[in-house]
């Protein structure tokens, strides 16, 4: 839990620090750090890097990749797909959790390369095609590239390749159309929940006076209460930190075959993020 404060408290931190236009200039190395791929469970595998995750999630041969980071991480990611023995032509959908830089400008480059279908939300589309977040935010205008959506996807709409089926679930507050994901998967003998959440921060969104996002304070104040109350065995979040993933990932190398089975965390993040919600949102109160 400490480990989960101090990662929000040090976001929280960034966004009060850096100026803008020059915010994301200081962004963290970690971000664009290499690191080498591997399985989680059967069949849903970590293609990011050390700061940003994206998931290729496999059956019969066909890949759904979840996230795509930043642009200069498109390469990495393509060779580490490759690394674990797939095509890139395998992967048939790009979907994402939310159209903010750090996990979206990737994607247009990633469809390009692989051919697949760009699946997202309704309400993070025009974010997505226009290539920019929205929503009133400190960091203003952060762009990335333009990628058309193939499919506009609602809350509960689900996708498929082969035998495996991923639930998207609206979950808005860190953007207008933030999409949780969920499926069961295999790990070993037993099934399990496996949960990719939307990020929680609040990440220099405006909470008093957005025009670009006026509901965002009933849509924080939702969405912790939905994530709350969703069953996930598997926590795979969009930024690793907040799910432990290498630290499991070393733990699981060494033995633990549960590693990442965290029946807890989900209920721990929504809470840590709503303490931090609620601190920032008096703060703007002022």
């Amino acid at each position: 839990m400490r480990k989960i404060l101090v990662f929000v408290a040090g976001i929280c931190a960034v966004v009060a620090a850096v100026p803008v236009p020059a915010a994301w200039a200081a962004q963290p190395a970690a971000w664009s750090e290499p690191t080498s791929p591997f399985e989680i469970v059967d069949d849903i595998y970590y293609v990011g890097t050390k700061g940003l995750a994206s998931y290729l999630i496999v059956s019969d041969g066909e890949g759904i990749l979840l996230d795509g980071t930043l642009d200069e991480n498109v390469g990495h990611i393509e060779q580490n797909i490759q690394a674990l023995g797939f095509k890139l032509v395998d992967v048939k959908i790009i979907v994402n959790t939310h159209a903010h830089f750090d996990h979206a400008a990737g994607i247009a480059g990633l469809k390009r390369d692989t051919g697949a279908k760009v699946m997202a939300m309704e309400q993070e589309r025009s974010a997505l095609e226009n290539g920019r977040h929205e929503g009133d935010n400190v960091y203003g205008a952060t762009r990335f590239p333009a990628v058309k959506v193939d499919r506009a996807l609602h809350d509960g709409d689900t996708i498929s390749v082969g035998s495996v089926t991923m639930t998207a679930t609206l979950t808005p507050g860190h953007t207008k159309g933030c999409t949780t994901w969920s499926m069961s998967a295999k790990d070993g003998e037993v099934t399990r929940q496996v949960v990719f959440p939307c990020s929680l921060t609040v990440a220099g969104n405006k909470l008093v006076g957005n025009a670009g996002h006026p509901t965002i304070v009933e849509d924080y104040e939702k969405s912790f209460e939905l994530l709350k109350s969703m069953k996930a065995d598997i926590v795979l979040p969009a930024h690793p930190e907040f799910g432990d993933i290498f630290e499991r990932k070393a733990k699981r190398d060494a033995g633990d075959a549960d590693a990442f089975v965290d029946t807890g965390l989900l209920q721990k993040l929504a809470e840590t993020s709503r303490v931090a919600f609620e601190k920032e949102l008096k703060a703007a109160q002022k």
